[in-house]
């Protein structure tokens, strides 16, 4: 769910709550409470992702599994934060959530494929038809080739 917390009053948080679609919007609320709400969130076993800018932010985004800060706010926003976007455009945030998807089905593609050849390379050693030296030469090149091609 896509929770909204903002200092601002709440006319305001619920103006912009409506245009961009978040489940549930707070407003007024102090720092040390969004701190408060993502431990409680964490404690009840969800990955909370916070996204701030400003020094108020800082509590909550140390506490968040996930921290994304914009280039744009608060200097101790983006030294707390995990994740630094270079736009004040959130759709930075579906770019970054794309790119990482692909990154991690490449690393897991290619973890299947070293496992899968190292296994092989063990099989053939031990049935004796590769011998140890040419064994060794595949796998070596092929560590090599997978690093390159990540």
């Amino acid at each position: 769910k896509v929770v909204m917390m903002t200092g601002d009053n709440r006319k305001t948080a619920e103006a912009v709550a409506v245009q961009v679609g978040v489940d549930e919007v707070y407003a007024e609320v102090l720092p040390e409470d969004k701190a408060a709400f993502i431990r409680a969130e964490k404690a009840a076993g969800r990955t909370v992702i916070m996204i701030g800018d400003g020094v108020n932010d800082s509590p909550a985004l140390s506490e968040a599994d996930a921290g994304i800060a914009i280039s744009t706010g608060a200097a101790i926003a983006r030294e707390i934060a995990d994740i630094t976007i270079a736009s004040e455009d959130l759709f930075e945030l579906v770019t970054l959530r794309r790119l990482s998807a692909a990154l991690m089905a490449r690393i897991h593609r290619n973890y299947r494929f070293i496992v899968s050849f190292n296994f092989s390379l063990i099989v053939l050693g031990v049935a004796g038809i590769l011998p140890p030296t040419t064994s060794a030469l595949l796998h070596n090149t092929s560590t090599l080739a997978i690093s390159l091609k990540s």
